[in-house]
Protein backbone atom coordinates (compact mmCIF):
# COMPACT_ATOMS: atom_id res chain seq x y z
CA UNK A 1 0.00 0.00 0.00
CA UNK A 2 1.34 3.44 -0.88
CA UNK A 3 2.04 5.92 1.84
CA UNK A 4 -0.17 8.98 1.55
CA UNK A 5 1.24 12.25 2.75
CA UNK A 6 -1.23 14.88 3.82
CA UNK A 7 -0.14 17.17 1.00
CA UNK A 8 -0.82 14.47 -1.60
CA UNK A 9 -4.43 13.89 -0.65
CA UNK A 10 -7.03 14.79 -3.28
CA UNK A 11 -9.18 17.78 -2.34
CA UNK A 12 -12.34 15.65 -2.67
CA UNK A 13 -12.02 12.07 -1.55
CA UNK A 14 -14.27 9.41 -2.98
CA UNK A 15 -14.53 5.65 -3.30
CA UNK A 16 -12.42 5.66 -6.47
CA UNK A 17 -9.54 7.48 -4.74
CA UNK A 18 -9.63 4.95 -1.90
CA UNK A 19 -9.66 2.14 -4.47
CA UNK A 20 -6.58 3.47 -6.30
CA UNK A 21 -4.58 3.83 -3.09
CA UNK A 22 -5.63 0.37 -1.83
CA UNK A 23 -4.94 -1.24 -5.19
CA UNK A 24 -8.48 -2.62 -5.60
CA UNK A 25 -11.57 -1.85 -7.67
CA UNK A 26 -14.09 0.74 -6.55
CA UNK A 27 -16.69 -2.05 -6.28
CA UNK A 28 -14.44 -3.83 -3.77
CA UNK A 29 -14.30 -0.68 -1.66
CA UNK A 30 -18.07 -0.46 -1.90
CA UNK A 31 -18.45 -4.04 -0.72
CA UNK A 32 -16.12 -3.43 2.23
CA UNK A 33 -18.11 -0.35 3.27
CA UNK A 34 -21.34 -2.35 3.13
CA UNK A 35 -20.04 -5.33 5.08
CA UNK A 36 -20.17 -7.81 2.21
CA UNK A 37 -19.06 -11.22 3.53
CA UNK A 38 -17.23 -12.40 0.38
CA UNK A 39 -14.14 -10.22 0.82
CA UNK A 40 -10.76 -11.65 1.73
CA UNK A 41 -9.64 -10.50 5.20
CA UNK A 42 -6.34 -9.15 3.83
CA UNK A 43 -8.16 -7.12 1.19
CA UNK A 44 -10.69 -5.82 3.70
CA UNK A 45 -7.89 -4.78 6.05
CA UNK A 46 -5.99 -3.01 3.24
CA UNK A 47 -9.06 -1.00 2.30
CA UNK A 48 -9.85 -0.17 5.94
CA UNK A 49 -6.25 1.00 6.48
CA UNK A 50 -6.54 3.46 3.58
CA UNK A 51 -9.95 4.66 4.83
CA UNK A 52 -8.53 5.29 8.28
CA UNK A 53 -5.37 6.95 6.94
CA UNK A 54 -7.36 9.32 4.77
CA UNK A 55 -10.10 9.85 7.39
CA UNK A 56 -12.49 9.02 4.55
CA UNK A 57 -16.20 9.67 5.20
CA UNK A 58 -18.26 7.85 2.54
CA UNK A 59 -20.95 9.94 0.94
CA UNK A 60 -24.27 8.14 1.38
CA UNK A 61 -25.64 9.27 -1.98
CA UNK A 62 -22.53 8.10 -3.81
CA UNK A 63 -22.63 4.81 -1.93
CA UNK A 64 -26.25 4.31 -2.92
CA UNK A 65 -25.39 4.86 -6.58
CA UNK A 66 -22.49 2.43 -6.42
CA UNK A 67 -24.43 -0.32 -4.65
CA UNK A 68 -27.98 0.40 -5.81
CA UNK A 69 -28.86 0.56 -2.10
CA UNK A 70 -29.79 3.44 0.18
CA UNK A 71 -28.86 1.77 3.49
CA UNK A 72 -32.37 2.56 4.71
CA UNK A 73 -34.86 0.19 6.34
CA UNK A 74 -38.57 0.91 6.23
CA UNK A 75 -40.64 -0.05 9.28
CA UNK A 76 -44.42 -0.28 9.48
CA UNK A 77 -45.73 -0.31 13.05
CA UNK A 78 -49.37 -1.31 13.40
CA UNK A 79 -49.52 0.65 16.66
CA UNK A 80 -46.86 2.81 18.29
CA UNK A 81 -48.88 3.25 21.50
CA UNK A 82 -48.12 -0.04 23.24
CA UNK A 83 -44.84 -0.62 25.09
CA UNK A 84 -43.80 -3.63 23.01
CA UNK A 85 -43.85 -2.11 19.51
CA UNK A 86 -42.05 1.01 20.71
CA UNK A 87 -39.30 -1.01 22.39
CA UNK A 88 -38.92 -3.28 19.36
CA UNK A 89 -38.52 -0.24 17.11
CA UNK A 90 -35.84 1.18 19.43
CA UNK A 91 -33.86 -2.06 19.26
CA UNK A 92 -34.12 -2.18 15.48
CA UNK A 93 -33.02 1.46 15.17
CA UNK A 94 -29.98 0.85 17.40
CA UNK A 95 -28.92 -2.21 15.41
CA UNK A 96 -29.50 -0.35 12.14
CA UNK A 97 -27.32 2.61 13.17
CA UNK A 98 -24.60 0.25 14.35
CA UNK A 99 -24.58 -1.38 10.91
CA UNK A 100 -24.58 1.87 8.93
CA UNK A 101 -28.31 1.85 8.14
CA UNK A 102 -31.01 4.42 8.81
CA UNK A 103 -34.67 3.72 9.62
CA UNK A 104 -37.82 5.36 8.29
CA UNK A 105 -40.99 4.31 10.13
CA UNK A 106 -44.72 4.85 9.80
CA UNK A 107 -47.34 4.02 12.44
CA UNK A 108 -50.62 2.73 11.05
CA UNK A 109 -52.91 3.51 13.96
CA UNK A 110 -51.55 7.05 14.28
CA UNK A 111 -53.26 7.82 10.97
CA UNK A 112 -56.60 6.08 10.40
CA UNK A 113 -56.47 6.90 6.68
CA UNK A 114 -53.13 5.11 6.21
CA UNK A 115 -53.75 1.66 4.71
CA UNK A 116 -51.07 -1.05 4.52
CA UNK A 117 -50.89 -0.43 0.77
CA UNK A 118 -50.32 3.29 1.33
CA UNK A 119 -47.73 2.65 4.05
CA UNK A 120 -45.77 0.30 1.78
CA UNK A 121 -46.04 2.75 -1.12
CA UNK A 122 -44.73 5.60 1.03
CA UNK A 123 -41.71 3.63 2.23
CA UNK A 124 -40.87 2.23 -1.20
CA UNK A 125 -40.97 5.79 -2.56
CA UNK A 126 -38.39 6.67 0.10
CA UNK A 127 -36.07 4.13 -1.51
CA UNK A 128 -35.87 1.64 1.37
CA UNK A 129 -33.78 -1.48 0.89
CA UNK A 130 -36.05 -3.68 3.03
CA UNK A 131 -39.30 -3.59 4.98
CA UNK A 132 -40.08 -4.68 8.55
CA UNK A 133 -43.61 -4.92 9.99
CA UNK A 134 -43.83 -4.65 13.80
CA UNK A 135 -46.80 -5.72 15.98
CA UNK A 136 -48.87 -6.82 13.01
CA UNK A 137 -52.56 -7.58 12.85
CA UNK A 138 -53.72 -10.42 10.65
CA UNK A 139 -55.49 -7.91 8.38
CA UNK A 140 -52.22 -6.07 7.77
CA UNK A 141 -50.34 -9.26 6.90
CA UNK A 142 -53.12 -10.30 4.53
CA UNK A 143 -52.86 -6.91 2.81
CA UNK A 144 -49.08 -7.33 2.44
CA UNK A 145 -49.61 -10.60 0.59
CA UNK A 146 -51.64 -8.76 -2.03
CA UNK A 147 -48.90 -6.20 -2.69
CA UNK A 148 -46.00 -6.80 -5.05
CA UNK A 149 -42.88 -5.81 -3.08
CA UNK A 150 -39.43 -6.09 -4.63
CA UNK A 151 -37.38 -5.80 -1.42
CA UNK A 152 -36.94 -8.26 1.47
CA UNK A 153 -39.89 -8.16 3.90
CA UNK A 154 -39.72 -9.29 7.52
CA UNK A 155 -42.82 -9.64 9.69
CA UNK A 156 -42.53 -9.79 13.48
CA UNK A 157 -44.82 -12.74 14.15
CA UNK A 158 -44.62 -16.19 15.69
CA UNK A 159 -46.07 -18.36 12.93
CA UNK A 160 -43.89 -19.42 10.02
CA UNK A 161 -44.79 -17.70 6.76
CA UNK A 162 -43.93 -18.82 3.22
CA UNK A 163 -43.97 -15.24 1.93
CA UNK A 164 -41.92 -13.36 4.52
CA UNK A 165 -38.97 -13.60 6.84
CA UNK A 166 -40.15 -13.80 10.45
CA UNK A 167 -38.81 -13.17 13.94
CA UNK A 168 -40.74 -13.27 17.20
CA UNK A 169 -40.72 -13.73 20.92
CA UNK A 170 -41.73 -17.31 21.68
CA UNK A 171 -45.40 -16.75 22.55
CA UNK A 172 -46.14 -20.44 23.06
CA UNK A 173 -43.27 -20.85 25.52
CA UNK A 174 -44.32 -17.79 27.52
CA UNK A 175 -47.95 -18.88 27.70
CA UNK A 176 -46.97 -22.42 28.66
CA UNK A 177 -44.75 -21.11 31.47
CA UNK A 178 -47.63 -18.98 32.78
CA UNK A 179 -50.17 -21.81 32.77
CA UNK A 180 -47.70 -24.30 34.26
CA UNK A 181 -46.89 -21.87 37.07
CA UNK A 182 -50.56 -21.55 38.00
CA UNK A 183 -51.08 -25.31 37.80
CA UNK A 184 -48.04 -25.91 40.01
CA UNK A 185 -49.63 -23.63 42.62
CA UNK A 186 -52.74 -25.81 42.56
CA UNK A 187 -55.08 -23.85 40.26
CA UNK A 188 -57.49 -25.92 38.18
CA UNK A 189 -59.92 -23.20 37.00
CA UNK A 190 -58.18 -20.45 35.02
CA UNK A 191 -59.75 -17.66 32.93
CA UNK A 192 -57.92 -16.14 29.98
CA UNK A 193 -58.38 -12.43 29.31
CA UNK A 194 -57.11 -12.17 25.73
CA UNK A 195 -55.96 -9.26 23.64
CA UNK A 196 -57.70 -8.29 20.37
CA UNK A 197 -57.65 -11.49 18.34
CA UNK A 198 -56.83 -9.69 15.08
CA UNK A 199 -53.42 -9.09 16.65
CA UNK A 200 -51.18 -12.05 15.84
CA UNK A 201 -49.51 -12.07 19.27
CA UNK A 202 -52.88 -12.12 21.02
CA UNK A 203 -54.06 -14.97 18.82
CA UNK A 204 -50.84 -16.88 19.47
CA UNK A 205 -51.26 -16.59 23.24
CA UNK A 206 -54.93 -17.57 23.08
CA UNK A 207 -54.19 -20.70 21.07
CA UNK A 208 -51.25 -21.66 23.29
CA UNK A 209 -53.42 -21.16 26.39
CA UNK A 210 -56.16 -23.48 25.18
CA UNK A 211 -53.63 -26.08 24.03
CA UNK A 212 -51.97 -26.15 27.45
CA UNK A 213 -55.28 -26.18 29.35
CA UNK A 214 -56.38 -29.20 27.34
CA UNK A 215 -53.04 -30.93 27.94
CA UNK A 216 -53.55 -30.51 31.69
CA UNK A 217 -57.18 -31.65 31.45
CA UNK A 218 -58.45 -28.44 33.07
CA UNK A 219 -61.83 -26.81 32.80
CA UNK A 220 -62.26 -24.87 29.55
CA UNK A 221 -63.88 -21.48 30.04
CA UNK A 222 -64.91 -19.08 27.26
CA UNK A 223 -62.22 -16.44 26.94
CA UNK A 224 -62.82 -12.74 27.48
CA UNK A 225 -61.48 -10.59 24.62
CA UNK A 226 -60.02 -7.25 25.64
CA UNK A 227 -58.37 -4.31 23.88
CA UNK A 228 -54.92 -4.24 25.60
CA UNK A 229 -55.88 -1.30 27.86
CA UNK A 230 -55.94 -1.06 31.65
CA UNK A 231 -59.39 0.55 31.38
CA UNK A 232 -60.80 -2.62 29.83
CA UNK A 233 -59.32 -4.76 32.60
CA UNK A 234 -60.73 -2.45 35.25
CA UNK A 235 -64.21 -2.32 33.70
CA UNK A 236 -64.26 -6.10 33.41
CA UNK A 237 -63.31 -6.60 37.06
CA UNK A 238 -65.73 -4.07 38.55
CA UNK A 239 -68.54 -5.46 36.39
CA UNK A 240 -68.36 -8.90 38.00
CA UNK A 241 -70.90 -9.99 40.60
CA UNK A 242 -69.40 -11.56 43.69
CA UNK A 243 -66.11 -13.44 43.86
CA UNK A 244 -65.39 -15.26 40.58
CA UNK A 245 -65.65 -19.05 40.48
CA UNK A 246 -62.26 -19.29 38.78
CA UNK A 247 -59.22 -18.97 41.05
CA UNK A 248 -56.71 -17.52 38.58
CA UNK A 249 -56.50 -15.30 35.52
CA UNK A 250 -53.97 -15.37 32.71
CA UNK A 251 -54.11 -11.88 31.21
CA UNK A 252 -52.64 -11.29 27.75
CA UNK A 253 -50.69 -8.17 28.73
CA UNK A 254 -49.61 -6.31 31.85
CA UNK A 255 -51.70 -3.20 31.24
CA UNK A 256 -54.98 -5.14 31.27
CA UNK A 257 -53.70 -7.04 34.32
CA UNK A 258 -53.12 -3.72 36.13
CA UNK A 259 -56.73 -2.76 35.43
CA UNK A 260 -58.01 -6.14 36.63
CA UNK A 261 -56.11 -5.90 39.93
CA UNK A 262 -57.34 -2.33 40.44
CA UNK A 263 -60.94 -3.35 39.69
CA UNK A 264 -60.76 -6.35 42.02
CA UNK A 265 -59.39 -4.11 44.78
CA UNK A 266 -62.32 -1.71 44.38
CA UNK A 267 -64.69 -4.67 44.58
CA UNK A 268 -63.05 -6.06 47.72
CA UNK A 269 -61.65 -9.08 45.83
CA UNK A 270 -58.12 -9.79 47.02
CA UNK A 271 -55.16 -10.57 44.75
CA UNK A 272 -53.75 -13.18 45.14
CA UNK A 273 -55.77 -14.49 48.10
CA UNK A 274 -59.08 -14.69 46.17
CA UNK A 275 -57.82 -14.66 42.57
CA UNK A 276 -54.26 -15.01 41.27
CA UNK A 277 -53.41 -12.74 38.34
CA UNK A 278 -50.57 -13.23 35.87
CA UNK A 279 -49.70 -10.87 33.01
CA UNK A 280 -47.53 -10.83 29.91
CA UNK A 281 -44.79 -8.29 28.90
CA UNK A 282 -43.04 -7.40 32.19
CA UNK A 283 -43.49 -3.65 31.84
CA UNK A 284 -41.11 -1.51 33.93
CA UNK A 285 -43.95 -0.73 36.37
CA UNK A 286 -44.90 -4.38 36.88
CA UNK A 287 -42.39 -4.92 39.68
CA UNK A 288 -43.65 -1.82 41.51
CA UNK A 289 -47.39 -2.52 41.29
CA UNK A 290 -49.32 -3.56 44.43
CA UNK A 291 -49.04 -6.48 44.50
CA UNK A 292 -45.97 -6.77 42.25
CA UNK A 293 -47.16 -8.58 39.13
CA UNK A 294 -46.18 -12.09 38.15
CA UNK A 295 -45.67 -11.90 34.40
CA UNK A 296 -43.88 -13.17 31.32
CA UNK A 297 -40.84 -11.21 30.15
CA UNK A 298 -40.52 -10.37 26.47
CA UNK A 299 -37.21 -8.86 25.42
CA UNK A 300 -38.63 -6.49 22.84
CA UNK A 301 -35.32 -4.68 22.39
CA UNK A 302 -33.53 -7.94 21.55
CA UNK A 303 -36.40 -8.69 19.16
CA UNK A 304 -35.71 -5.48 17.25
CA UNK A 305 -31.99 -6.24 17.14
CA UNK A 306 -32.69 -9.75 15.83
CA UNK A 307 -35.02 -8.36 13.15
CA UNK A 308 -32.25 -6.09 11.88
CA UNK A 309 -29.73 -8.95 11.94
CA UNK A 310 -32.00 -11.06 9.73
CA UNK A 311 -32.66 -8.17 7.33
CA UNK A 312 -28.95 -7.42 7.00
CA UNK A 313 -28.24 -11.06 6.25
CA UNK A 314 -30.91 -10.98 3.53
CA UNK A 315 -29.54 -7.77 2.02
CA UNK A 316 -25.94 -8.96 2.11
CA UNK A 317 -26.66 -12.32 0.54
CA UNK A 318 -25.86 -14.41 3.61
CA UNK A 319 -27.79 -17.51 4.66
CA UNK A 320 -30.58 -16.65 7.04
CA UNK A 321 -33.16 -18.63 8.99
CA UNK A 322 -36.71 -18.21 7.76
CA UNK A 323 -37.88 -18.11 11.35
CA UNK A 324 -36.07 -16.76 14.43
CA UNK A 325 -37.41 -16.80 18.00
CA UNK A 326 -36.42 -14.87 21.12
CA UNK A 327 -37.06 -16.94 24.29
CA UNK A 328 -39.53 -15.65 26.88
CA UNK A 329 -39.18 -16.08 30.64
CA UNK A 330 -41.51 -16.21 33.64
CA UNK A 331 -41.00 -13.68 36.42
CA UNK A 332 -42.73 -14.79 39.63
CA UNK A 333 -43.84 -12.03 42.00
CA UNK A 334 -46.61 -11.54 44.57
CA UNK A 335 -49.77 -11.53 42.42
CA UNK A 336 -49.95 -15.34 42.27
CA UNK A 337 -50.39 -17.82 45.13
CA UNK A 338 -52.08 -21.16 45.86
CA UNK A 339 -55.87 -21.06 45.32
CA UNK A 340 -58.26 -20.07 48.08
CA UNK A 341 -59.81 -22.85 50.15
CA UNK A 342 -63.20 -24.02 48.93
Amino acid sequence: MSDVESGDRPEKLGIREVAVLAGVSHMTVSRVLNGHPNIRPSTRQRVMDVIEQLDFKPNSAARALATQRTQRIGVIVDSSVEFGPTSTLRGLEFAARSGGYSVTSVAMQDDASLTPEAAVGHLIAEGVDALCVVAPRSSSVSALRRISIDVPVLVVKAAKDPNFLTVSVDQQLGTTLAVDHLVALGHRDILHLAGPLDWLDARGRERAFHARIEQWGLKVRPIVVGDWTADFGYDYAVGLKGVPEYTAMFVANDEMAFGVVHGFHDRGIRVPEDVSVIGFDDLPLSRHFIPPLTTVTQDFYALGVKAMEVLRAALEGREIPQRSKIPSELVVRASTAPPRSS
